[in-house]
């Protein structure tokens, strides 16, 4: 009832204007009439009076009624986000106040309609973005491929809402494939090549053995297929759990890390190689190398957002970066097993995350992805009670974390 009562008011508003424009503009009229001496009937008087008010509601219409008609109109439209280009017109009107305030409109209109696209396109692309990164979280967060004689801990962790660090285990056979990779830059583009990448590997590691053949038949698809800035750099290891043999296959990573725990010393292993997409044919380039892996040894792969994590909120020219020698620092000094004298995977894993996020301390800035790999050659006395939990103690870190 309410707003019907408020209708009618409106209408009788309206009426009103009208009548008393009219009753003003006869009046007038009339006394135009009665100071001369023209002879007309009365008939003819009231009909010229209806003509007259005709006029007024006309003149009133053209003037104010229909330019603010059409107003009221684009906005409504605009209001549900029904606007179309062709809607939003305002012709040259006779009240040129009016003139002035459709034009306003009309711009104001036709930039918040454009402002409204873009933010809707905006959402689709924040949709696919989310998307993404759901599709990541759960590939990094996947339970890893168990490997008898190995013990492995990997994480990963995007700078951005998705990146293109990652990690993998594959098993074909005997073998088991271990690898880390980075690609060139962050976000979107980064994300989509690492997992074109990921299923290259997964597919050709059913038809090689030989980490150099897999790299390079994947390149021979990827190269043609991404920009020429686009790069993948990989560090990667086969295991032979039948031969009990390691081998290593670099495509311009980082160094390979490896522990020896008779001489209870870390040494770094110069990664050579091309990375994926830098060139057509690698074939030739891409050699596998065995490295001496004993029982209690530990292997660690890693991407350059833990060397170049830096200890402040953001580069201001006086921060310093966590560095090759501190991660060799924090795995020379990962505390032993319980009752053991090696290490585990575990135990080096955790102190370097401990390391690396004292390093970055609070209020951080990470401005790459971050990538880590441990494994370790277990003994035959090797008991899971012994070794340390993948749960780090809050009171052992500041504010960055893998979570």
């Amino acid at each position: 009832m309410g707003k019907l009562f408020k209708k009618i008011s409106q209408s009788v508003m309206r009426a009103d204007v009208f009548i008393v424009l009219i009753l003003i503009s006869n009046t007038l009229l009339y006394w135009f009439w009665n100071g001369r001496d023209i002879s007309i009937s009365t008939t003819e008087f009231w009909l010229l009076m209806l003509i007259n008010s005709f006029f007024v509601v006309g003149v009133i219409n053209k003037f104010y009624e229909w330019p603010i008609g059409i107003l009221k109109k684009n906005i409504q439209l605009f209001v549900v986000w029904e606007l179309k280009d062709d809607n939003i017109f305002f012709q040259q009107w006779i009240n040129p106040r009016l003139n002035y305030v459709g034009t306003f409109f009309w711009r104001a209109l036709k930039t918040l309609r454009s402002i409204h696209d873009e933010f809707m396109h905006g959402k689709d692309i924040k949709s696919e973005v989310n998307l993404a990164s759901e599709l990541q979280w759960k590939l990094l967060k996947k339970k890893l491929l168990e490997v008898p004689s190995l013990n492995i801990v990997a994480r990963s962790t995007p700078a951005w809402e998705v990146g293109g660090d990652s990690y993998d285990i594959i098993m074909q056979n005997d073998n088991y494939y271990i690898y880390v990779w980075d690609a060139t830059g962050h976000g979107v583009w980064a994300w989509f090549v690492m997992v074109m990448v990921n299923a290259l590997i997964a597919g050709f590691s059913k038809i090689y053995a030989s980490w150099a053949d897999i790299l390079a038949s994947t390149n021979d698809i990827l190269k043609p297929r991404i920009k020429s800035n686009i790069l993948m750099s990989m560090l990667l290891v086969r295991w032979d759990e039948k031969q009990q043999r390691i081998f290593m296959t670099w495509a311009w990573h980082e160094y390979l890390l490896i522990y020896k725990n008779k001489s209870e010393k870390c040494h770094m292993i110069k990664s050579w190689g091309l990375a994926l997409g830098m060139t057509k044919n690698i074939h030739k380039l891409l050699k596998e190398r065995e490295i001496q892996f004993e029982k209690n040894d530990v292997i660690v792969l890693y991407s350059d957002g833990i060397t170049e994590a830096i200890d402040r909120p953001q580069k201001d020219g006086k921060e310093k970066m966590f560095g090759e020698q501190k991660l060799i620092e924090a795995i020379e000094e990962a505390p032993n097993m319980k009752w053991k004298k090696h290490k585990s995977a575990i135990s080096v894993f955790n102190n370097i995350t401990i390391e690396l996020s004292k390093h970055m301390w609070y209020k951080y800035a990470q401005l790459d992805d971050i990538t880590l790999t441990t494994i370790h050659y277990k003994d035959e006395y090797y008991n899971k009670e012994d070794d340390f939990s993948t749960k780090i103690a809050d009171d052992f870190i500041t504010e960055w974390n893998w979570d």
